[in-house]
């Protein structure tokens, strides 16, 4: 590491924020967790463990539990975002107020906003003023929290608009078992950060509907197909995709028990109406919301999108998922190779 203990606020004690937590403090680091939960906060601080998201993992003593937002942030070197995509433009206006000189802003989340279709980091730009922000930093990947937690070998990618700083947060987090690489393409990590859980949700409704293993296949192959297309249109390098952001993060959200996105697909392809199966889940599912600011993108930037097209049909005009299914499969006739090289192209004829 390039410098010595730092005090980092993590704002959000879910399971990501809590896993981060722990590779964090197994690196020496001072980690305040701010939640709203009392009782999740308490079991943190008395037992060192998150019962609630991440039973059984004893988290290092240097992991301590805040309510108070004003303690947990002060004189904090990092600023952590553990929240949902939904969460942000409610929680960081209450950070700003105990925010005296600028900091360095790290979101770990991956979604986009319906409406504004903005990523994360765009929405924190927006809502953070360049006063009290060095930078804004992007940590994504392929990494479920319940591995992260048991010490199993992971590896992340963290972008930024400034590399200096996400480089600094590169030595922040990488240890033996948590590998951190940066990538300066903060349009493609995040894109595909957000749009991989879209074609989650479709592999868990294929497994539901008693698919096998050549349609997971299709849907990761032409997922990520659909992914860079919108990417490069919206400014990402192509090559992104073809990383840990890219098709690294697409392979364990689609084909692990442990993705909610997978889980809550599951059970709309058993045939659960999507209200029952977002009450079943418990926690949000960013891939369900993601969808409508997919199909509006897709729409704006005049993307083919054909499986994103099929799952906002499913969520949000109730049509069955077998036809939806078949209908993909009835589409016209392409070549595959073709549309590789229209992706490249899109970007290097701009």
């Amino acid at each position: 590491m390039k410098y010595g203990t730092k005090t980092v606020a993590m704002i959000g004690a879910g399971s990501w924020g809590t896993a981060l937590s722990l590779v964090l403090g197994d690196n020496g680091h001072n980690v305040r967790v701010w939640g709203k939960d009392v009782q999740t906060i308490s079991d943190i601080n008395t037992s060192h463990q998150n019962k609630r998201y991440l039973p059984g993992i004893l988290l290092p003593e240097k992991v301590v539990g805040y309510t108070d937002l004003e303690a947990t942030l002060k004189d904090a070197d990092f600023i952590i975002l553990a929240v949902p995509t939904k969460a942000m433009r409610e929680v960081i206006p209450r950070l700003l107020p105990f925010i005296e000189e600028p900091k360095t802003f790290v979101h770990v989340s991956k979604g986009i906003e319906p409406g504004t279709l903005m990523r994360i980091s765009e929405i924190m730009e927006e809502e953070i003023p360049s006063s009290k922000r060095k930078s804004i930093v992007v940590l994504s990947g392929p990494s479920h929290a319940e591995e992260v937690s048991l010490r199993h070998p992971t590896t992340v990618t963290v972008s930024s608009a400034n590399m200096g700083e996400a480089e600094l947060v590169q030595d922040l987090f990488i240890n033996n078992n948590f590998r951190v690489y940066t990538n300066p393409d903060i349009v493609g990590v995040e894109i595909g950060g957000a749009l991989k859980n879209i074609i989650a949700v479709c592999a868990g409704i294929a497994d539901g509907l008693g698919f096998g293993d050549n349609a997971k296949a299709a849907l990761i192959t032409r997922g990520l197909a659909e992914i860079a297309r919108l990417g490069t249109k919206m400014g990402a390098n192509p090559l992104t995709f073809a990383g840990l952001t890219g098709i690294g993060d697409l392979i364990v959200t689609c084909t692990s028990v442990h993705s909610r996105n997978w889980r809550a697909g599951n059970l709309l392809g058993k045939g659960h109406a999507l209200e029952e199966v977002l009450d079943n889940m418990g926690m949000a599912v960013e891939g369900i919301r993601t969808t409508k600011a997919a199909q509006q993108l897709s729409e704006k930037f005049d993307v083919s999108m054909p499986i994103t097209n099929a799952l906002y049909n499913i969520l949000f005009n109730n049509e069955d998922a077998k036809v939806a299914v078949y209908s993909l499969m009835a589409r016209g006739k392409t070549n595959e190779m073709e549309d590789l090289v229209n992706i490249l192209a899109s970007k290097y004829t701009e």
